[in-house]
């Protein structure tokens, strides 16, 4: 675990990020926030790409929960095989929109707490929702975020609640609202795990990182 980096060390890497990417994005499709909300849950353990490909007809047909509780359980799986996990995940969005239904009007509630109480929706993908769909600062780290902010310094800690914190605490406001979409895709495609792109990293001079690849 690389130590903390200071202030003004991170504020430039910020502003390198947001030089190559101004507005990133993320890479799950989606109409709404109820397709939002699905198809986060569905890319546990799944790569984005395999998502969208399976999602792509699935939405077509479900954009809402009454829609989905209508296409059914078994309706949802031939949509979704191809994605690992995909029976226990057609169970949790049966479920999910069923609660939607029953007990928020249809409607997707926007509250860290109230998204994690729906079966197969955790931290990240409430706070992923929170980011993507309502503007609101919160940082999902995921593997990829884990792996960059402990090699780097940017936002060490020993647990992605840590890492999370060490976002919040660390990354000056004006990155917040985009910080963890740069980290993943710094992850994704330069801060690889095995061998790390640190001959085309944009900010290679101010990582610490001791095991840098040409």
């Amino acid at each position: 675990m690389a130590k903390q980096l200071d202030y003004h060390t991170i504020r430039e890497i910020f502003t390198r990020f947001q030089a190559v990417d101004p507005e990133p994005k993320g890479e799950l499709e989606h109409v709404n926030a109820y397709t939002l909300v699905v198809a986060v849950a569905l890319s546990a353990q799944a790569t984005d790409v395999g998502v969208n490909k399976a999602t792509r007809e699935l939405f077509k047909i479900a954009d809402t929960p009454e829609k989905m509780l209508a296409l059914g359980e078994e309706g949802v799986i031939e949509h979704i095989k191809t994605i690992g996990l995909y029976r226990n995940k057609a169970k949790n969005v049966i479920k999910l929109s069923q609660i939607l239904v029953d007990q928020y009007g249809g409607e997707v509630p926007n509250s860290r707490a109230a998204l994690e109480s729906l079966p197969g929706v955790g931290r990240k993908t409430a706070n992923v929702v929170l980011n993507m769909w309502w503007g609101h600062p919160s940082q999902a780290v995921d593997t990829h975020i884990f792996r960059v902010g402990n090699r780097t310094g940017i936002c060490p800690g020993k647990d992605v609640v840590a890492v999370e914190r060490a976002i919040e605490d660390h990354i000056p406001v004006d990155f917040q609202h985009h910080a963890h979409h740069w980290l993943i895709l710094h992850g994704r495609y330069t801060c690889v795990a095995r061998k790390p792109k640190c001959g085309v990293c944009v900010i290679r001079d101010l990582c610490p990182f001791e095991d840098k690849t040409e």
